[in-house]
């Protein structure tokens, strides 16, 4: 997977992959990669955007634009940020996940993640309850 890919890129993906849901735009994706710490793996079909500190590593966002869903890109960005994040020294990586969104929690279950905790209402939708996150982590030793 390139990893040449632009902050307006990363917006449009993202608006595509989250349209029940506010998609960050390509100034805020602009910011978090001015952050040494914040990397990106993908490509404009699927990318995810990772933060490293110290030995531990946080999935922000994953997602794969719906034209290019069920080729095996999510599995694969996966395991690319993964590698990415043990290169910068991460030893342990985590995740949020909202509770309803069971697609997402099969492809973390299947790549090693394991339920370690929850955010009581954290998904705050308009028109809708919230929705519980779903913390999950997984070791990379």
């Amino acid at each position: 997977m390139s990893d040449l890919l632009t902050p307006a890129q990363m917006a449009a993906t993202h608006a595509a992959g989250f349209s029940q849901s506010r998609s960050w735009s390509a100034l805020e994706f602009a910011a978090l990669l001015d952050s040494p710490l914040i990397f990106a793996a993908g490509d404009a079909r699927c990318f995810a955007l990772v933060r490293v500190i110290a030995d531990e590593a946080e999935l922000l966002t994953i997602v794969t634009d719906p034209a290019h869903q069920r080729q095996g890109l999510a599995r694969a960005c996966m395991a690319a940020w993964e590698s990415l994040a043990r290169a910068r020294g991460a030893a342990e990586v985590f995740l949020e996940v909202a509770e309803d969104n069971a697609p997402a929690q099969a492809l973390y279950r299947d790549c090693g993640f394991a339920e370690c905790g929850r955010r009581s209402g954290y998904y705050r939708r308009e028109g809708a309850n919230p929705a519980d996150a779903i913390l999950m982590r997984k070791s990379l030793r």
